[in-house]
């Protein structure tokens, strides 16, 4: 059942050495379920608090500036409450945009997600790789670094892909999604200059590898993907090496900032990441 969650007790509150202390996964809705799968595999007694920002859903279309204040501002009140070991943004829009800015103001570990520009580049036959994300990632000045960094000899084409997001969370809602949504994406890609020798493409929002069976339909067989997923796992992994886990109270549970009684239909899909309550911040 729906309850607000309260703060934990002062003596209750728990700093990077007590076992108890969660790793926290903060995104703008479901879309880091994909990120909590990977940090599942390589750290399964892992105590895990999943932060959904859903009255903030969808950060695409915010400006920068919102997706910054708003982003800092609830990862400063959740690490303040909450005393996680490690914060993972499991967001690429909220990456690209805040990462920095987080890292200047929280005195915990943080892990960010960028997209995953370099191995694309390393798998690509083609040379021509596509990238679906949302309209605020896309545009970053962060990845156009990334792209010159480690793609400057292939062409990296971008979609600007909102309904994907959409799909995504009615998926795990149990809804059906019309097919339409995934060809569009793909016939967007294709149409650019060179769209059609496409052979790998980025998924740079955390929900879109969710949606990578109904894609790889839309794409054909001759496409791969790649998400950041993988590496986020691994520096996890990398930063609490060492460190001893122990499941408490107030732990593995997902957090909302908003009260939508629709939300509980999340709850099968909560199941299978080991998520077992959800709860309002």
């Amino acid at each position: 059942m729906l309850s607000f969650l309260p703060p934990f007790p002062i003596e209750d509150r728990v700093m990077t050495a007590n076992p108890t202390a969660p790793i926290l996964l903060f995104d703008s809705g479901v879309g880091g379920l994909s990120v909590l799968g990977k940090v599942r595999q390589v750290l399964p007694e892992a105590p895990v608090m999943y932060v959904s920002d859903n009255a903030g859903l969808p950060y695409g279309s915010k400006t920068e500036a919102q997706i910054a204040a708003r982003v800092s501002g609830l990862l400063g009140r959740l690490t303040e409450r909450y005393r996680p070991r490690l914060v993972c943004i499991a967001c690429n829009t909220a990456s690209t945009i805040a990462l920095a800015s987080v890292r200047e103001v929280l005195e915990v570990p943080i892990v960010g997600t960028v997209p995953a520009i370099k191995p694309a580049a390393a798998m690509t036959r083609s040379g021509v790789i596509g990238l679906l994300g949302t309209e605020a990632t896309i545009r970053q000045g962060y990845v156009d670094r990334l792209e010159a960094e480690f793609a400057a000899d292939k062409r990296l084409l971008r979609h600007g892909a909102p309904e994907l997001v959409t799909a995504a969370e009615a998926k795990l809602r149990g809804q059906a999604v019309d097919p339409a949504v995934f060809a569009r994406a793909a016939a967007a890609l294709r149409a650019m200059p060179d769209g059609d020798c496409i052979d790998t493409v980025v998924l740079a929002c955390t929900h879109f590898p969710l949606l990578e069976a109904e894609l790889a339909a839309a794409f054909g067989s001759e496409v791969r993907f790649v998400d950041g997923s993988d590496g986020i796992a691994r520096r996890v992994a990398s930063l609490t090496e060492g460190q001893l886990w122990a499941r408490g109270e107030g732990v593995d549970l997902a957090l909302f900032t908003r009260d939508d009684p629709a939300d509980k239909k999340l709850m099968p899909a909560l199941a299978r990441y080991g998520i077992a309550r959800r709860l309002v911040f």
